[in-house]
């Protein structure tokens, strides 16, 4: 997202540019409709891996927590990348699929609204 300076003379140095990540990058992921969880989770990952690996290990090791986890049918998963429709290949990797630094992942899971109902 970018940033715009107030004075047109400011200079700033970057530190948040994928260089800075040691061959990772951050990938931010959000369950709409779940506040349990106030903001998207930032995940430090490498581009080599599977979007089968992100969903399966990395995510459920932030989300699980929430009693309708399990629950999530991924055949029906709605997903959209930066705020685009996209359709995950959980074989392929995130730089195949053009997830990359600071890439915005939000997935809603039709029929569980969260707690109660109450997106919680």
């Amino acid at each position: 997202m970018p940033v715009h300076a107030y004075t047109p003379d400011y200079t700033g140095t970057v530190r948040d540019k994928v260089e800075n990540f040691h061959g990772n990058q951050l990938v931010y992921v959000c369950w709409e409709r779940h506040l349990l969880f106030a903001c998207p989770f930032a995940f430090l990952l490498s581009s080599q891996i599977t979007f089968r690996q992100l969903r399966d290990e990395v995510m459920a090791e932030a989300y699980s927590a929430h009693p309708q986890w399990q629950q999530i049918d991924w055949d029906q998963a709605l997903w959209t990348l930066s705020g685009e429709a996209f359709q995950p290949a959980l074989d392929k990797t995130l730089e195949q699929q053009g997830i990359d630094h600071k890439a915005s992942l939000r997935f809603s899971t039709p029929g569980l609204e969260g707690l109660f109902g109450a997106g919680i």
